[in-house]
């Protein structure tokens, strides 16, 4: 099979051809792929961002849909023929590595799931089976995009209704985040990012205020939104330390919540006013929005069809696998909300 491999940190990936796929053990499934989503967390993979790396050469990719083709021992969850779901978040069934795919002498790693390759091997838990009727090009969202930016808000804040809210990072998570957020009724209901264009489908999105940082101090505009009281509620998916910094700032002082889903680079450190706990204020972080693949998709894929839930904006653009370092490019200077890679395919499309 085809893949896009990571040989060094801080270098493009190679297209790699004629890698042969090993054979399965315990709860192992081999799923032919036919999308892969792109989200920042490869970006910080490529960039070394995640401090030594210690599995090169290795396989990238955390969120994508395909077809079962074989199963390991004791796996029952999925059978050949399936529609799936691969995601990072670990559900039910077997959990085992991911493969191991020879190639010319070395090794090329993976983790239990993997999906920017024509062929993956993954773990049993990190399969869904695909729900009826959700197209194809936009399930690649229900393996990382949605469950942890909608989960953010179903699962872990659960705000009440009319609530003032505030979304710090418009990619998949902050704009799922967003969509989910949009359901509770907010009074207000604040979008920040650097891109206007990401601002613009904020506001289609249900946004009713939108803020470019790069132009405007956000803590400052929002505090002016809300007559000086702050946000009830924070969300952020901005992928920097200033965004989650500026995220808590923004609530309110006796009980605002910020809750934070991005990762800076490894080594950095945020830094929080130690008094502000003391007027009430709390932040916490999130891990996948707490999302359980096999309750939470089939539940996000229904709101889905009562039409719920806008999802056909958020794929940007459709790239080649061989065209994944010009996707990677294109979401690190905010180019796109969401990359989508044809694995088949070696034309890229608009």
């Amino acid at each position: 099979m085809k893949a896009a491999v990571l040989f060094k940190t801080g270098e493009p990936l190679q297209i790699i051809d004629g890698i042969e796929m090993p054979a399965l053990t315990k709860g192992q499934v081999q799923v032919n792929i036919l999308y892969s989503g792109l989200c920042h967390s490869q970006l910080m993979e490529v960039q070394g961002g995640r401090g030594e790396d210690k599995y090169l050469p290795h396989l990238l990719g955390h969120e994508g849909v395909g077809i079962v083709e074989h199963v390991g021992e004791g796996v029952t969850k999925v059978q050949p023929g399936d529609k799936v779901v691969i995601g990072w978040i670990q559900g039910e069934g077997l959990n085992a590595p991911g493969g191991k795919y020879p190639h010319q002498g070395y090794v090329i790693n993976s983790g239990s799931a993997t999906t920017l390759c024509e062929k993956t091997i993954v773990a049993e838990n990190r399969l869904v089976i695909l729900p009826a009727g959700f197209p194809d090009k936009l399930a690649v969202l229900l393996g990382c995009a949605l469950p942890t930016g909608l989960g953010l808000v179903f699962n872990e804040l659960q705000p009440e209704k009319e609530k003032t809210i505030a979304i710090f990072g418009l990619g998949g998570i902050g704009m799922s985040a967003l969509l989910a957020a949009n359901l509770s009724s907010p009074t207000k209901l604040i979008a920040v990012d650097v891109s206007d264009e990401k601002l613009a489908l904020a506001k289609e999105l249900g946004a009713t205020h939108t803020i470019n940082a790069n132009d405007t101090n956000p803590v400052t505009a929002i505090y002016e939104i809300t007559q000086g009281t702050g946000v009830d509620y924070s969300l952020e998916a901005g992928g920097t330390v200033q965004t989650i910094e500026q995220a808590f700032e923004s609530v309110k002082d006796g009980g605002g919540q910020c809750i934070f889903a991005s990762h800076p680079r490894n080594e950095l450190k945020i830094s929080l006013e130690p008094h502000a706990f003391h007027r009430g204020k709390s932040i916490r972080g999130s891990w996948g929005g707490g999302s359980k693949p096999d309750t939470d998709i089939p539940k996000f894929a229904e709101l889905f069809k009562l039409g719920n839930l806008n999802l056909e904006p958020f794929i940007s653009k459709e790239y080649a696998l061989e065209d994944i370092n010009s996707a990677i490019d294109d979401l690190a200077n905010h180019k796109i909300l969401r990359a989508l890679v044809n694995t088949h395919s070696n034309v890229s499309k608009n």
